[in-house]
């Protein structure tokens, strides 16, 4: 994980160590939002990750859908806008 995502990771891990117990266990989505915020910034960095998460965050709402949802592979970068059909 780069030092920005440690950065931008520190809010989710302060809401995993003081609010989540407060609130329960019964998120609608495994893994839940708080590890999937902090999977997709180590996966995809603190800008990408941060975009993945609040997206996430905002599906997670009463007439939401629920069950797996993890987080995106990162698609390589190297061939990314190359034509392998030749």
């Amino acid at each position: 994980m780069s030092p920005l995502a440690h950065i931008v990771a520190l809010p989710v891990r302060a809401y995993r160590l003081v609010f989540s117990p407060w609130v329960g266990f019964n998120c609608r989505y495994q893994p839940t939002c708080s590890a999937y915020a902090l999977e997709a910034l180590e996966k995809h960095g603190p800008i990408r990750g941060s975009w993945l998460a609040l997206r996430r965050i905002g599906r997670c709402h009463p007439l939401g859908s629920d069950g797996y949802d993890p987080v995106p592979d990162r698609p390589d970068r190297p061939d990314r806008g190359k034509n392998t059909d030749i």
